[in-house]
């Protein structure tokens, strides 16, 4: 059997792979260093490229499995990528322990004021008296409640929080005190003071969080995006910021990334801007290649693989 693998781990996942399986090695602009007509697996690397992948598909006409360690496939699951009718199994998973940190990161750093107190410190100034807060009997909205979702909510209960969730298909998860169905939590936005988005980017989910969700949060909550910059309509974030709509926001994902020098995101006091790192660990590479190889187990088995892309609604 012949597989497709990045040149960024190609080494590290030989030493794993059976005598019997033939390599051929991608870089990150699609060069292939020998003959992939006849290959049936592809491995995927970050940071894929349109380009790369189009140059990839183009060489193996015999390809069935696609295995991408990331979460979102959104740049991935193209028209032109549909017609192939590839599996897509991708690395749901292997971000959810760094991400759900992050995100009670950013919950902590709102709660108990870290942005003014480091802010004192630099200017050497002993000043009490901020309004700091707690997590305990807080209530948090995570709108999709999967893989990482769950991660983030078995962290927020260990603080006291109430924990509600939202996914295509509702039903009771550990840690969460309710969970409902994909087009109700709109309703619970007037009870959260944390609404953390973990959806992925979908043509449903695109710019979802407009003006109207925004008006309907509390003036006192914080938003937190650390999917898909694209599922906010930024213009109406800057507003609401702005105008006081909503207390502040930490975002790890924008809609232009990097985001440009001129964003005002920049420099609104009450935005915290993390540059698409809340998903990044030492351990992430380890537990991506730990993935990709009990697919490949699973693939030459015959067995049913983890993490398969429905690639009709983009997860």
């Amino acid at each position: 059997m012949k597989i497709i693998l990045p040149t960024d781990v190609a080494t590290e996942l030989e030493a794993h792979l059976p005598d019997d399986i033939v390599v051929v090695r991608v870089d990150s602009e699609g060069n292939l260093d020998s003959d992939a007509k006849d290959a049936e697996v592809y491995f995927s690397w970050f940071f894929l490229k349109p380009t790369t992948l189009h140059r990839v598909l183009e060489s193996a006409p015999q390809l069935r499995w696609h295995h991408a360690p990331n979460a979102g496939v959104n740049h991935i699951v193209t028209p032109k990528y549909i017609e192939r009718n590839l599996i897509l199994t991708n690395g749901a998973g292997v971000h959810a322990i760094p991400i759900a940190e992050f995100v009670i990161a950013y919950m902590l750093s709102h709660a108990k004021q870290l942005p003014k107190l480091h802010q004192q410190q630099t200017q050497h100034r002993w000043q009490k008296g901020l309004p700091i807060q707690e997590l305990l009997d807080k209530t948090l909205l995570i709108i999709g409640a999967g893989g990482i979702g769950q991660e983030i909510a078995s962290r927020a209960k260990a603080f006291g929080m109430r924990i509600f969730g939202s996914r295509r298909h509702p039903q009771p998860l550990p840690n969460f005190d309710k969970v409902v169905g994909s087009d109700e939590w709109k309703a619970l936005l007037d009870e959260a003071d944390y609404v953390v988005i973990a959806t992925p980017l979908t043509w449903e989910t695109k710019a979802m969080i407009d003006a109207e969700v925004l008006h309907l949060m509390r003036p006192s909550a914080y938003l937190i995006n650390i999917a898909r910059g694209a599922i906010v309509d930024e213009f109406a974030l800057v507003k609401a910021l702005q105008d006081g709509e909503i207390a502040g926001a930490a975002l790890d994902t924008v809609f232009t990334e990097p985001l440009p020098p001129e964003s005002p995101l920049w420099s609104l006091p009450n935005v915290f801007i993390t540059p698409h790192c809340s998903g990044n660990s030492l351990r992430v590479k380890e537990r991506s290649l730990a993935l990709f190889l009990n697919n490949f187990t699973r693939y030459r088995q015959g067995k049913p693989l983890r993490n398969v892309v429905d690639q009709t609604v983009g997860y």
